[in-house]
């Protein structure tokens, strides 16, 4: 697929659809995934927590590794409390961070072989 192509079909890659695929790639590869998944309520999608909103989408961990991953779709952007837990682990170094979307797709390949 020509590049021009590929940037376009990337641009309208849902971030549901996107995680599923890091997941699916992730589990092949003999990584253990863990994402809370939302819930449709009244008020709309809501994810059960408690305590500090912006956590990390994704957690993957194969020994010795540990992965902390964001999913944005390709035009998404973090907020402000997902950016203060990137920080935060970053600061911590309790593992690799990344911010992935779904261009980086051939870097998250090389990421998790």
């Amino acid at each position: 697929m020509g590049t021009e192509l590929r940037q376009k079909v990337v641009e309208f890659v849902s971030e549901a659809a996107f995680l599923t695929q890091v997941i699916d790639l992730a589990q092949a590869l003999h990584w253990r995934a863990h994402h809370v998944r939302p819930a449709w309520s009244k008020k709309g999608w809501r994810t059960p927590i408690q305590g500090d909103p912006g956590f990390p989408d994704l957690v993957l961990v194969r020994p010795p590794r540990v992965i902390f991953a964001e999913l944005k779709s390709e035009r998404g952007r973090l907020s402000d409390e997902q950016e203060i837990w990137i920080d935060w682990l970053e600061k911590c170094h309790l593992g690799e961070i990344y911010i992935w979307k779904p261009s980086d797709w051939d870097d998250i390949v090389s990421k998790l072989r």
